[in-house]
């Protein structure tokens, strides 16, 4: 498991969809998984869920997104990625989870 968290500005709703083109365009087997968004008076959630395919690691790994704002604050964002280890009881590699942050990293 890997995790990336900042502290952004502007529109939650423009970060969000901003986050979604770029990682949808970064790989051809990335998949948008689901997505919600919630309001709840001036706060305002969205969450992502993508999935890809690591060609290095030989799996799929998927790359959770959560961005926080209240009123006209900084957007909170954590991202935390999962599934990139072939073994049973341990993580023999993270590249593929690494990989996948490197491209929100990139986006950010």
């Amino acid at each position: 498991m890997a995790k990336l968290e900042r502290t952004l500005y502007g529109d939650i709703f423009a970060i969000a969809a901003h986050i979604e083109r770029g990682i949808m365009g970064g790989s051809v087997s990335a998949s948008l998984e689901d997505k919600s968004d919630f309001v709840q008076g001036d706060a305002r959630c969205c969450v992502r869920v993508f999935e890809r395919y690591s060609y290095m690691g030989g799996n799929r790994v998927s790359l959770s997104v959560t961005l926080f704002q209240k009123a006209n604050g900084p957007v909170l964002l954590s991202a935390i990625t999962a599934g990139g280890s072939q073994a049973m009881f341990w993580k023999l590699n993270t590249f593929g989870e690494e990989a996948f942050l490197d491209k929100l990293r990139e986006l950010l």
